[in-house]
């Protein structure tokens, strides 16, 4: 491996570094500071990019945009054929109402459009940059194999500010990349547990995804039905986390670990409402039914 790049000479591997380092995705983009990014936030700083984790949210984002997109064209299909149909039977209040539907439908698909271009392009950059840094760190094992000069040496600490800025634009266009993510609006649809539910039973669910957290009670009533203090929490989805699920049972000032559970979002990023049936003890014994719309 070292012999086939013993031969390449200082003048290459400038160029290369050269090259690498105008590639910066900085350079060609206006991407806003770290701060503002759920995955860059201070004390949750990310300076280890996941492409595959990112391929499989981009590939699922882009699935649920473009269900929202088909579900809009065949709104604006209809009410267009309503729209023909009412301007021959000349009703003109409806008429100018049905066209103040479909230019609302139709800006909204133009945002939608605008939407999935932006999740490519920073997708198509952030792949451009995760090949640029595989190609650099190739490059630098194979120096670092490679009988020491001062060429050598050189080439290897220009590679190695390369790879550092090529990791850095990786993570700025993650964090770009969750800013298109939307919200998840998660709804607590109660506890299933048949014979391990009883009247008067206390229960604690802890629902968190990175730094956003959850926490709600809720009591088994006397006809078997669920009150819970909160129903309803939105959740910023990121690129890096699951969702972590603890349940406790109240007991006076005791508590009890019913169990813990993690979950992906990936499944979420769909026109639907999710419904969510969580096992949260191994036999299943007890589950957490939760309802997801993003």
């Amino acid at each position: 491996r070292s012999c086939s790049f013993t031969g390449f000479s200082t003048v290459q591997s400038r160029k290369l570094a050269k090259s690498l380092s105008r590639s910066s995705v900085r350079s060609r983009m206006s991407l806003k500071p770290p701060k503002v990014y759920n995955s860059l936030q201070k004390g949750a700083l990310i300076w280890d990019p996941k492409p595959l984790q990112v391929k499989k949210i981009f590939e699922a984002l882009k699935k649920g945009l473009n269900e929202y997109l088909e579900a809009h064209q065949a709104e604006l299909d209809y009410l267009s054929g309503r729209h023909k149909d009412t301007k021959r039977n000349s009703r003109l209040a409806f008429y100018y109402d049905l066209d103040k539907q479909i230019r609302s439908v139709e800006r909204y698909i133009r945002k939608l459009e605008f939407h999935i271009s932006k999740v490519e392009e920073l997708y198509e950059a952030y792949c451009i940059q995760c090949r640029l840094r595989d190609g650099a760190t190739n490059m630098k094992q194979a120096f670092s194999l490679s009988p020491s000069t001062k060429a050598s040496r050189e080439s290897l600490v220009e590679l190695y500010k390369n790879v550092q800025e090529c990791t850095e634009d990786m993570c700025f266009i993650e964090g770009a990349l969750e800013v298109h993510l939307g919200e998840f609006h998660v709804k607590m649809k109660g506890l299933v547990g048949f014979a391990r539910l009883c009247p008067g039973d206390q229960y604690e669910v802890f629902v968190r995804l990175g730094r956003q957290k959850w926490r709600l009670k809720g009591k088994i009533e006397t006809d078997d039905s669920q009150t819970w203090d909160e129903e309803e929490k939105i959740f910023i989805p990121n690129l890096h986390e699951k969702f972590e699920i603890k349940v406790t049972e109240l007991r006076g000032l005791a508590t009890i670990l019913v169990g813990v559970v993690t979950c992906d979002s990936i499944s979420f990023f769909s026109t639907k409402p999710q419904a969510i049936v969580v096992d949260i003890t191994e036999l299943g014994t007890i589950k957490l039914r939760l309802e997801v719309l993003w």
